[in-house]
């Protein structure tokens, strides 16, 4: 038998989806740990400005401030995404295990700009600041 759509299943839409990404605090931790496994050996220090950011939102994210958290790792997480996707990679080179943790990483990325974008874009400061 089909599952009728209850009005649960309704309301989670793919917005509120999202949303509930952004506002999640793991995402951009796990994007931070992945960035610093990539550019940590050797060094490179223009990408290595972005995990403490992203760990700065997470933990804004616990502290309740949950919609400027998202905003923060969204925008970050595209200013990596474009950063990212200048560097050109060989065919050889994406099958890798460093290509496979890049590949995760700028897929982390977009996922991120499309939650916590909307999560910022849509939340209501309203009841994040009614639940603190």
């Amino acid at each position: 038998m089909a599952d009728k759509p209850t009005e649960e299943k309704v309301k989670t839409s793919a917005i509120k989806s999202l949303q509930t990404w952004g506002e999640n605090p793991l995402p951009p931790t796990i994007l931070a740990t992945l960035i610093t496994a990539q550019h940590m050996r050797p060094f490179q220090a223009l990408p290595m400005v972005f995990p403490p950011v992203l760990l700065a939102a997470s933990y804004f994210n616990v502290s309740g401030y949950k919609i400027d958290a998202a905003g923060i790792t969204a925008a970050w997480s595209g200013l990596y995404l474009v950063l990212a996707g200048r560097r050109k990679q060989r065919l050889v080179q994406k099958f890798g295990a460093r290509g496979i943790v890049r590949g995760a990483t700028l897929a982390l990325c977009a996922v991120n700009v499309a939650g916590c974008g909307s999560t910022y874009a849509f939340g209501r400061r309203k009841i994040e600041e009614e639940s603190r």
